[in-house]
């Protein structure tokens, strides 16, 4: 997308139509709907000329921090960015090609993740680089028990 014609006029009010277009009365549940699809796809499936990927992270973050469930987002937006840059899952060697695509995702992780979760991800991150998860894992929801055990949820 080039043109910036995601960004004319009321981004938000035309994203939430979408979603409501598509019978969902929230983007979270438009996106768990597709499981493990990358935020770009999304965007692309609400309005391939006028939605951008980051317009999509912003509504789940902002759902997410009303919900109370950031670290959720936090795992599902890794879940995304696993799948868009390892879709074939962990690789079982670390050869330059895949070593890019792992951190082309993980950075991209820290990136996109709110300040108040910055930590636990520098944390997780680390632990993923110790002791990799074995060949082929790719993590299909936010729910994946390796991935909640890196970042459990928030205690109540």
């Amino acid at each position: 997308m080039t043109d910036g014609s995601s960004w004319r006029g009321s981004w938000k009010v035309r994203l939430y139509e979408r979603v409501r277009e598509r019978g969902y009365d929230s983007l979270t549940a438009f996106a768990e709907a597709r499981p493990a699809v990358p935020l770009y796809a999304l965007a692309e499936e609400l309005g391939e000329d006028d939605v951008a990927g980051v317009q999509v992270l912003s509504g789940l973050l902002a759902e997410a921090e009303q919900r109370n469930q950031v670290t959720r987002f936090v795992r599902d937006v890794l879940v995304r960015l696993l799948s868009q840059s390892l879709p074939e899952g962990w690789p079982a060697v670390l050869d330059d090609a895949n070593r890019f695509n792992v951190a082309e995702a993980l950075g991209s992780w820290s990136a996109y993740t709110p300040e108040t979760h910055k930590e636990r991800v520098r944390q997780a991150r680390a632990a993923l680089r110790a002791a990799p998860p074995p060949p082929g894992w790719r993590p299909l929801s936010p729910d994946d028990e390796l991935l909640r055990t890196l970042l459990p949820d928030e205690m109540v």
